[in-house]
């Protein structure tokens, strides 16, 4: 039965006997090669203390200041062997000594030979090749010092092949132990085939719906494995009777877990998984610093040291549950620019539940929110601090001429109108993020509300003599709020009008359309802003030049509600460096 191919016992033997197999066949080759690499560092040693003394040499005798490298001759002394080669090379690879080449003056240029590549680049480099020079084949070893490389080298012939020859004394004792284990897998494969073979036959009968009487129909051997058959057969007719409603409550919990947000995790009190859901193991390889990390990994990752303690110490704790209070714990973890919010609830049975919840959004919104009131903040600031400035100065200098009186006035008069455009901005662009839906739509012809927006700088248009080219239809009509769109195109004019300089050209087109979008292109020729601008221009109170964006009276938010407003149609707006110079707006508003 055993050499039956289709037979547990054979795929037993098999499969156990190739493992041990490589397993002997890796322990073999691994040898040789530690040993061969073994006695390549002995020489390599050895080789090393040739360089480390001829090093010594040299800055002993001051041979590299003087140039004297001949001096190295007097080592023959001490370096007897005439297997032994020692050669001084610089950095720019030429010889500067060598104890077997006489005229080594004349010898080529060494710097591409690869044990000197090696000691430039890593300090030291060994290579096994025939020399051109002397025609042998040698053991180099080259280390590089501080203004060249010292390369000794020994004669590579049968002595010292002989040596690095690895020993096989270990083979037949592998052999051996080979063969023992070969008849032992033969009588472990056998045993444990008789009741997986019983075993398989149960299976069969379950197949099939046959009827099964444990004490009759199948006997199991008197041992562990016998016992853990029975085991098998009991746990069966167990989970039999529970089957349809474990399988429900599954289906309805597995259904509940993927449709949370959260990621949640259900552990046994050995800290063995027992269910968790998609984003968890998202969650859980974002909070580690592991490429990729399993469920079960997780206490062993320092973000998780926290939940980890408390589970210890509560699972060592004797459990008692009070007002139907479990014990839980929470804490937060940022991480590459996510925050999270860890829960951890241990139950009764010392079980416990991991729920991760992702803050991100809302800590964005809330550090927004705190950038935005900052910034309106110090955008108030500016206008009231002029008013409050002009007034004083009215209040304290009663004698002040009526001409000056009246100068004041009309600049506090100005800047309460800059804070009023700002307070309408601010508004209006929270009414369009927040309440966008509230905005009727309707027929909106484009052309009409470009001459509007035309019409509202006609004033500044011609003091800077700006020409305005609209290539656009009549016919041309967008679904959308008129006073929103009015506002797009009012406030893309005032940033070409108060940036663009004079005698600039202001060029409109519609440039393409489809079945949902009309998309048009707002451009100038003036100086445009810096790549670097360009991602940022739609953000509230941002300014490319802050001190003359306040000069020309610009509050800072008016792309921030073309790009809301645009957004605000389902359409998309993008801004770039026109080519020729200045910038261009592109976007697209809805039939």
């Amino acid at each position: 039965m055993l050499f039956d191919r289709k037979t547990i016992r054979w795929k037993l033997f098999t499969y156990y006997f190739l493992l041990f197999a490589i397993f002997t066949l890796s322990i073999i080759l691994y040898q040789n090669k530690r040993e061969t690499h073994f006695k390549i560092a002995q020489l390599e040693t050895t080789l090393n203390e040739y360089t480390n003394l001829t090093n010594r040499y040299i800055e002993y005798h001051s041979l590299a200041k003087e140039k004297t490298f001949s001096k190295l001759d007097s080592l023959k002394n001490i370096i007897s062997s005439d297997k032994i080669r020692i050669t001084v090379v610089n950095f720019e690879g030429n010889i500067l000594y060598d104890n077997i080449v006489a005229d080594y003056g004349k010898m080529e240029n060494h710097k591409n030979r690869p044990e000197i590549q090696k000691a430039l680049f890593s300090e030291f480099g060994e290579n096994i090749r025939h020399s051109a020079t002397t025609n042998q084949e040698y053991l180099y070893y080259a280390k590089s010092y501080k203004t060249y490389v010292i390369r000794a080298a020994i004669v590579y012939d049968n002595s010292i092949a002989a040596f690095l020859k690895p020993d096989r004394v270990f083979i037949p004792f592998f052999i051996f132990l080979f063969l023992v284990f070969g008849f032992l897998l033969s009588y472990i494969a056998n045993h444990i085939g008789d009741s997986i073979t019983k075993l398989k036959d149960f299976a069969v009968k379950i197949r099939r719906n046959e009827s099964i009487n444990t004490d009759d129909d199948i006997q199991f051997s008197n041992d562990e494995l016998g016992f853990i058959s029975q085991e098998i057969i009991q746990l069966y007719q167990r989970l039999g009777k529970t089957k349809t409603e474990l399988v429900l409550e599954k289906e309805k919990l597995i259904s509940h877990l993927f449709v949370l947000k959260e990621g949640i995790a259900f552990f046994s009190s050995d800290k063995k998984p027992i269910l968790n859901n998609s984003h968890f193991i998202f969650y859980i390889n974002i909070i580690s610093e592991e490429t990729t990390i399993s469920v079960e990994k997780i206490f062993a990752s320092e973000e998780f040291r926290e939940v980890n303690d408390f589970i210890d110490k509560t699972i060592a704790e004797k459990l008692t549950v009070q007002n139907q209070e479990l014990p839980r714990m929470e804490h937060s973890v940022q991480k590459d620019g996510y925050h999270f919010n860890i829960q951890c609830i241990v139950f009764p049975d010392k079980s416990f539940e991991i729920l991760i919840s992702d803050q991100t959004q809302q800590m964005r919104r809330s550090i927004m929110k705190q950038q935005i009131t900052s910034n309106i903040s110090h955008e108030l600031k500016t206008p009231i601090s002029s008013v409050k400035g002009y007034l004083e100065t009215v209040l304290n200098n009663p004698e002040l001429e009526l001409s000056k009186q009246h100068y004041f006035i009309e600049k506090a008069y100005n800047q309460s109108e800059r804070l009023t455009q700002l307070v309408n901005d601010i508004a209006l662009l929270n009414k369009i993020e927040e309440y966008s839906e509230l905005y009727s739509r309707e027929k909106v012809p484009v052309r009409k509300v470009i001459n509007e927006a035309v019409e509202s700088f006609s004033d500044q248009i011609k003091q800077k003599s700006i020409e305005v080219e609209c290539v656009i239809e009549e016919n041309v009509i967008v679904n959308a709020n008129h006073s929103l769109i009015f506002s797009i195109f009012r406030n893309l004019m005032e940033n070409s009008v108060n940036y663009g300089g004079d005698n600039i050209i202001i060029s409109i087109t519609k440039y393409h359309e489809d079945n949902a979008f009309h998309y048009f292109a707002f451009a100038d020729n003036g100086p445009g802003v810096k790549e670097e601008h360009l991602s940022r221009l739609f953000e509230r109170f941002y300014r490319v030049d802050s001190g003359r964006s306040r000069k020309e009276g610009g509050t800072g938010l008016g792309l921030a509600i073309v790009k809301n407003a645009v957004i605000s149609f389902k359409g998309e707006i993008s801004a770039r460096k026109r080519k020729g110079g200045g910038l261009e707006f592109l976007f697209s508003l809805p039939k």
